[in-house]
């Protein structure tokens, strides 16, 4: 019973995290949108390069060293690397979408993670789990609309932005369980896709007015947000038991959308999103109910044992 008082308050908080990342996210592709006609590379360049300041500030203000824990380099490029591809996906999708869509074709993360958690984490998938990939899937169609046009790119790049994301998140909770501080993770992967936009940002820049610097930099701030939580939520509590709460991204946004943009999704992106977010639901509850047969089944036997 110990262990168990232990663990609630990590779950509880982990929760919390998840929620306030997507709402700083949710803002971030607000920003993004709000920023204008800047090029999608520009943009991801100075999202992550305001981030980084924030996180070398915070780690300053901490007096936390930037020491690396040993073995962990490596899974920190693989997050950094697959998040960079990522996130450019699913900035070219916000620049080009209505962003309830994009968010929600990026919160195809949790499902993808559930696929390479087996690779890297070595978490088998049970038949419920697959189920829910599939489900999530068929949902993204309905947001996708594939077609013979030009017109389904950015729905497609909204879609591997979410693989992009879901294997930085299989690697974050890698990182977490290795005991990685958090604001290190941030701060490598802020960092790492600076310098790989830089060049970009060199020979390619286009200028900007006042105010694109400043959705600019509200962009990066937002990011550094939900960086932080979500690293945090997912280094206090597995992924596929907490992931579900993230979802939430799609009412901020949609809410945002609306209020600033003038934008409402149609009645495919509604279907897309009652599937795929009633898929996530489902799977969280029979995840949470198997945990609780199980907790009660060792408690029997302890029991009978005594």
């Amino acid at each position: 019973m110990e262990v168990q008082e232990e663990k609630r308050p990590q779950y509880t908080v982990a929760i919390l995290f998840i929620i306030g990342a997507a709402f700083f996210f949710a803002l971030m592709n607000l920003f993004i949108r709000l920023a204008g006609d800047v090029p999608t590379l520009q943009k991801c360049f100075f999202r992550n390069f305001f981030a980084l300041l924030i996180a070398v500030f915070t780690l300053w203000k901490s007096k936390t060293p930037f020491r690396i824990g040993k073995g962990n380099t490596r899974y920190l490029l693989a997050r950094s690397i697959a998040g960079a591809l990522g996130m450019v996906c699913n900035f070219y999708a916000i620049d080009h979408m209505a962003i309830s869509d994009a968010a929600m074709l990026n919160k195809l993360s949790p499902f993808f993670a559930i696929i390479f958690s087996i690779f890297v984490l070595s978490e088998r998938a049970n038949k419920w789990e697959w189920t829910a990939v599939i489900c999530a899937f068929i949902g993204a169609l309905f947001v996708i609309k594939p077609s013979f046009s030009f017109e389904v790119i950015p729905a497609v790049a909204g879609a591997f932005g979410g693989l992009g994301a879901g294997i930085a998140y299989v690697y974050v909770r890698k990182l977490g369980i290795r005991k990685e501080k958090s604001m290190i993770v941030v701060a490598f992967f802020s960092g790492f896709t600076s310098l790989m936009l830089l060049p970009n940002l060199i020979f390619n820049y286009a200028p900007m007015s006042a105010a694109q610097w400043l959705f600019l930099c509200l962009t990066g701030a937002a990011a550094a947000g939900g960086q932080i939580c979500i690293t945090n939520a997912y280094a206090k509590a597995p992924a596929k038991e907490v992931s579900v709460y993230d979802f939430s991204i799609v009412i901020f946004t949609a809410i945002f959308g609306f209020l600033f943009l003038d934008q409402v999704p149609d009645y495919l992106s509604v279907i897309g999103y009652v599937i795929i977010i009633g898929t996530a639901v489902t799977k969280w509850f029979f995840t949470v109910r198997t945990k609780r047969v199980k907790k009660k089944s060792c408690f029997l036997e302890g029991k009978q044992r005594k």
